[in-house]
Parts: structure tokens; C-alpha cells; sequence
């Protein structure tokens, strides 16, 4: 059984699939961007939120409930909320907690799951996510700016004032265009590579040679972890393809569904817009590690 196949109509059909799927995701999140850079006055996100850290953190993390976004579009929103003064700790909080705790994807996930255990697999899923999001937050919360951020965004931080604001509406407006479009052409570089990447490795790799790893709970999460890392799907409709491997454990696919909306290839490619390398490649050793320990773990509840 050859493990890895090359067909160009399939590649086509998943790269175009997934690239049509996010595409909306990310010039919505560019959008609101170029809005928040315009309108957000400095500094207000700090005044917003608790002055307790831990309780900020905490806040962040469920802003995903008011403010739910799909983690295609997340990227640019929350370089753009540093921009105006949030702490790295409460927008890593937000960034990897929103694709998961928003009322979208509980939805999705009970639908996706009915006559699976959906009640328990919904509310370990924004549980777990929201834990896990809270928990690298903290990691990252001493941690020195210049060892998280680029170089460039630093500059982008460091250059933010008031410039821009004032004026008529329409020139204000055409300030945020300029913005969303410069937002969205840098994201865009990044994720048509990572989306490329997922779909060669989607296509090409044939999942029969995970059945075998099902039997075996510490196998199945971190095959299914790596699966979810392949596969790339959007955090509204990756319930749906957990779900149909029956075969797989509940706590498996409990670990594919945290994971993937926090950290797959295409997002490796976002985050670099923003994070350094070394963070990055960190946050997804750290994230992997966490997320499969907390979900192993749960085999104790026999689910």
C-alpha cells in the first residue's frame, strides 16, 4: 500500500476548497482591522479590561463569546489590537481561544457530534480550548516582547499615534481601506503557502495508515493531532470530519478539534507574519504537548 500519492485534480480541488473557505474569514478579520486601527482609540483595550493580569487574561480568552472569529482571520486583528496597547499575554489568550469558545462552533461541533456524546464532546471542546489558551498566555506573559514579536511589528508598535484620526468620515474610511488592503495581501502570502502545503499533504498521504493507530489511546491523540495539523480545516466545520471517524476515540478526536483551530500548517505560516520563528515553532511544540497530555488524561472519564 503506497502511503503517499500526487494527484493534481485533487490537490487542485483541496487547495481551492480550503483557500475559498478562509478567504472570506481573513478579509473579515482584515476589515475590522483596518477599523480598529482607524477608530480604536489608543490605549483603550488597556483601560477595557481588568488590571488584575490574571483576571484580563481570563477575560480575554472568553472575548470569543462576543466577539467570535474564525482563526483565518484572527491574525490581523490582534496585531492590530497590540498596535493599540493590548498585552501580548491577553491577545495570545484571545487569539487562540476565539476559533474555539464562540457560540459558532458550539453549534457546529453539537451538530456535527449528535448521537456521539455532542453534549460532552461541546463542552469539553470549548473547555479544554479555553484552559489551554489561558494556560499559554500565562507562559507567555513574562516573557520579553522583543522574544515574541518581529522586528517589524515592534516598529508598527512603537510608530502608533493619533496621525490618522480625525478628519471627515470618508477619509477616514479610505484610512482603513489602505490598511485592510495592506493587512490582507501580507496575511494572504502566508496563508495560500500554508493552505498549498495542507492540501499536498492532505491529498497525498492516504489515511488508511492511521487506522491501525486507533487502538492505542496515546497513538490515536497524537496521530490525530498531526492529522488536524495536516488537514488545516476551519474551526466551523472540522467537527463534521472528526465525527466520521467512528474508530477513532472520543478523547482522539477531542485533541484534533483543540488543536487544529489553534495550530495547523496554514496557521504556522499566519503566525510568522507576526510571532518570531523561534516563538512559533515553541507555541507549537508547547501547544501539542499540553493539549495531548490534558486529553490522554481524559480517558479517565471513559468517554
Amino acid at each position: 500500500m503506497a502511503w503517499f500519492t500526487f494527484s493534481f485534480p485533487d490537490f487542485a480541488v483541496a487547495f481551492l476548497s480550503v483557500l475559498l473557505e478562509g478567504v472570506p474569514f481573513i478579509l473579515l478579520g482584515t476589515i475590522l482591522s483596518g477599523l480598529i486601527d482607524e477608530f480604536l482609540p489608543s490605549k483603550v483595550m488597556v483601560r477595557f479590561l481588568p488590571k488584575n493580569a490574571f483576571l484580563g487574561v481570563c477575560v480575554s480568552g472568553a472575548m470569543g463569546l462576543i466577539f467570535p472569529m474564525c482563526e483565518c482571520g484572527i491574525v490581523p486583528v490582534i496585531r492590530r489590537l497590540m498596535r493599540k496597547g493590548l498585552p501580548i499575554s491577553n491577545a495570545i489568550a484571545y487569539m487562540l481561544a476565539a476559533p474555539i469558545v464562540n457560540p459558532i462552533v458550539a453549534l457546529s461541533t453539537f451538530a456535527a457530534f449528535s448521537g456521539q456524546n455532542a453534549v460532552e464532546m461541546t463542552t469539553l471542546r470549548l473547555g479544554v480550548g479555553y484552559l489551554v489558551a489561558i494556560l499559554a498566555a500565562f507562559a507567555v506573559h513574562n516573557l520579553p516582547v522583543r522574544s515574541v514579536l518581529r522586528d517589524s511589528v515592534l516598529t508598527d508598535q512603537s510608530g502608533d499615534h493619533e496621525h490618522s484620526h480625525g478628519g471627515k468620515f470618508l477619509q477616514r474610511i479610505g484610512n482603513a481601506l489602505k490598511v485592510t488592503v495592506n493587512d490582507f495581501l501580507d496575511v494572504m502570502i502566508y496563508f495560500i503557502l500554508g493552505v498549498a502545503i495542507s492540501s499536498l499533504f492532505s491529498t497525498g498521504i492516504n489515511r488508511e495508515i492511521f487506522v491501525p493507530l486507533a487502538t492505542n489511546v496515546w497513538l490515536a491523540v497524537g496521530s490525530f493531532m498531526g492529522l488536524a495539523v495536516i488537514l488545516s480545516l476551519c474551526s466551523t466545520s472540522d467537527a463534521f470530519v472528526a465525527a466520521s471517524f467512528k474508530m477513532f476515540p472520543f478523547v482522539a478526536k477531542l485533541a484534533f478539534l483543540v488543536l487544529g483551530p489553534m495550530f495547523d500548517l496554514k496557521m504556522l505560516f499566519m503566525y510568522s507574519a507576526v510571532f518570531k520563528k523561534r516563538f512559533v515553532v515553541g507555541l507549537a511544540v508547547g501547544l501539542f504537548v499540553l493539549i495531548g497530555l490534558i486529553c490522554v488524561r481524559l480517558t479517565v472519564l471513559k468517554l
